[in-house]
Order: C-alpha cells, then structure tokens, then sequence
C-alpha cells in the first residue's frame, strides 16, 4: 500500500473517532449528548411535566460553576412510553428522573442504568426509601441503579377545623377511624368525599390500607405465582366497601378536579388522597386548614404504616459518552440545599436524611416519614399492564347499584388475579 493511501485512511479513521467521540446518550441532532460551541450537552429526562420548571432553576445553579456544560431537560407527555420507544431504538439520554415503579423496574432491567451505590450521597439516603428502590430493581439486587430523591405519601386528609368542631381525635386504629366517620355522620356532616370519576383516584384506599393488611411477601409471591389475591385480600376489600358507605351519594360521578374544589370549601370533613393533592385545595380556597393522618387500616398500631413511595428517583444511563459530568450533576442535586429547593417547590417529601418537608398540612405524617415507618404504594410492584383503578372503579360502581357486597368482593378478586396473570408476562 502506497503512502498517499495510508494517509487517506488515518484520515477517515480520525474523522470517524472524532465523530464517535461526540455521539452517545443524550441531545445533538439524532438526541445524543454532544459538545457544541466547546461546551458539553447533557440530556436530562423527566417523567414529571410539573418538575420542569424547578429541575430549570437547578440546572442554572448548576450550570454557574459548569460553565462548559449545557444541560437540555426533556420532559414529554406519555413520558413512560416515550422512554420505552428510546430504549428500544437505543436513544437514551444521559441522566433520568423518573417515578420508583414498574416504569423505573424496566429500564434497570435491561441494563440501561449505572450503579451508583459508591457514591459518597448514598450513605445519606434513608434506608427505607432505598429499600423501596432495592425491592423493584431486577432480582431484588442491592444496587443503586436509581437514588432516591423526592417521595410522596398518601393517606387521609382532614378539615383541621372541622374536627376542632366536632371534638374528634385523630384515630390511630381501624376500629377509632369507623367511630369517627360515625361521630361526624351523627353530626349531620359528610364524612368522605371520593371522586371517582376518575378512576386513578379509588387507588388511593387501596394504596393506603393494603400495607397494613396484606400478608407479608405478597407481592413476591404473587408475582411468582406462590399466592393469589382471592384468599388473601378479602379483609382489604371488605373495609374498601366500608369505606363506601361514608362516601357522598355521587362519589362515582364527581371528578377530581370538581371533588378538590368541593373539599375545599367544606363540603366534606375527610377525602383520601395524597400531600400531591393539597395545594388544589389551597388553590381553591387559601383559607382551608387540613392535616394529614395515615388510614389506620389494622387494629393493631404498630402495623399502620405511611403509605409513601419514591416519586422520583435519578439514574445515569451507561451509554452517556459524559458519565462522569452525569454523575458529578446528580451529586450536585443531591446537596441538602438542592434537595430542599426542589420539595418546597413540588410540595414533597425528600429520600435525603434531614431535608424535611415543614409545611404544617402534612405535620401529621412527617414524624413518621422521618422514623421510616412508610410502606411503598403496593401499586408500585404491579406489572404496569395490571389497571387495578378499572377494576377497582367497577366493584365500586356494583357497590353503588346493589350488588351483594360478597359477591361483589369475590368477583373483583377473582378479576384480580385473572387480569394479574394476563399482565405478569416478563
């Protein structure tokens, strides 16, 4: 081979690194990080519409000490399936935020994520939160593929100043809460307010109570064909229709939106629902006084747990040609100062030990968040084909047309399981 030839081809070669070189994960034209005027572009991707704004406000701060790099934040309608379609064209960007769920449980298993467990942050993420993260990776492994970063928490929120009328306790029991719907009923006032309309929203009793009550291991063992629901979560479903009886005469035809409003203004002392849910009450009606107390679903106390999950949790994707800059970001959000920054402007709680959320409406659970006596929303280890709210939303409405309420529950269980096995396809 002549001189000029091999010339030629050190030449294609070092034009095709240098194009290697700034393709990968995350932003340029085919969506790969790049570098552009001399700085490095990193791809950030939010499940969370709402976030975008503070995650903006971040990536400035962020952005002042990092003046070569330039952050891109991608947060899409259908987030999931937009997330799904880029893994499988292998388009994925450089660092993720995303919801501790089925979702999260996909893209760890296919070995999209990097392990950040020996990052000098993970030793300050409360052992609860990263259990729950633990509990969805692929086999159970004790990785930190994602970290932890904002949680949320469900329960019951009440009219502060309505129970102060009434003289009610905040009930620690199953058998309390009962006597205190019964107490405000006897009173003339309406005990629940539920709006199911929206279907997402008759998750939420059962998000709340099936912790307390269904037996240990059950979402391992359903999911490996070990246990099935009928058998197993009638006492669930018998308090789920208990509940229905304190519900207003509508509550199958009143959105959320309406609901939240209707709250707001006192039409009901209680609604079931989650810390996401209160500033629409604010909004509504500024001068509103609730709190937030766990649904006592057992008889025993110590087994009532906060129903709070990992809302959003941050990964880097193993194919960012800027792994280490991706990294050096997500330690940066985890800063005590960042964390704060980011749960006082959604209204959340934090995975970060000693960032508090101290907004008064949720004093009533945030002693317990703190101590890690939090249970993950169970709706969190379902395939994500499972539509429990459909199902759920049904037996709601055979409850509301008379159906006998046995016949009720062992039909909604047996669909339970029927429609599980259909989804629980790896």
């Amino acid at each position: 081979m002549n001189n000029k030839k091999i010339v030629s081809l050190l030449l294609v070669g070092a034009l095709m690194a240098g194009m290697f070189t700034v393709t990968g994960c995350g932003g340029s034209s085919d969506g790969k990080s790049s570098a552009k005027g001399g700085k490095t572009e990193l791809e950030l991707f939010s499940s969370k519409a709402e976030n975008k704004d503070v995650l903006q406000k971040l990536v400035d701060k962020f952005n002042e000490s990092h003046e070569d790099v330039t952050i891109k934040i991608t947060a899409p309608a259908d987030a999931g399936t937009v997330l799904k379609t880029r893994m499988a064209k292998n388009d994925m960007p450089d660092i993720v935020m995303m919801g501790g769920d089925n979702n999260y449980t996909e893209v760890e298993s296919a070995g999209m994520l990097v392990d950040l467990s020996d990052q000098d942050y993970i030793s300050n993420i409360q052992d609860s939160y990263m259990q729950m993260v633990y509990d969805v990776n692929k086999d159970k492994e004790e990785k930190a593929y994602g970290v932890p970063y904002a949680t949320n928490a469900s329960g019951v929120i009440y009219n502060v100043d309505k129970f102060e009328e009434l003289g009610l306790e905040i009930p620690k029991t199953w058998d309390e809460f009962i006597d205190v719907l019964d107490q405000i009923k006897d009173a003339g006032e309406q005990p629940l307010l539920m709006t199911y309309k929206d279907a997402w929203t008759s998750l939420c009793p059962w998000n709340s109570m099936a912790p307390d009550l269904q037996p240990d291991g059950f979402t391992d063992d359903r999911k490996e064909g070990k246990t099935t629901f009928a058998g197993t979560h009638e006492e669930i479903v018998e308090k789920y229709l208990t509940l229905l009886d304190y519900a207003q005469d509508d509550f199958m035809g009143l959105t959320y939106d309406d609901g939240n409003k209707e709250f707001a203004n006192g039409d009901a002392v209680m609604i079931i629902n989650g810390n996401w849910a209160i500033n629409q009450y604010k909004n509504a009606n500024a001068d509103i006084n609730v709190n937030m107390f766990a649904l006592p679903a057992s008889d025993d106390e110590s087994k009532n747990y906060v129903t709070s999950g990992v809302d959003v949790l941050i990964g880097v994707c193993k194919d960012s040609t800027n792994e280490d800059m991706a990294k050096e970001f997500v330690s940066f959000m985890m800063e005590p100062e960042n964390a704060q920054t980011y749960i006082d402007d959604q209204f959340a709680f934090s995975a970060i030990k000693d960032v508090e959320q101290n907004n008064e409406t949720v004093a009533g659970v945030k002693e317990d968040i703190a101590n890690g006596k939090v249970a993950n929303f169970p709706d969190h280890y379902y395939p994500s084909g499972f539509d429990l709210s459909a199902l759920i939303s049904e037996m709601c409405l055979n409850y509301s047309n008379g159906m006998d309420n046995k016949e009720n529950m062992d039909q909604f269980l047996k669909q339970c399981d029927e429609k599980y096995d259909i989804a629980n396809v790896d």
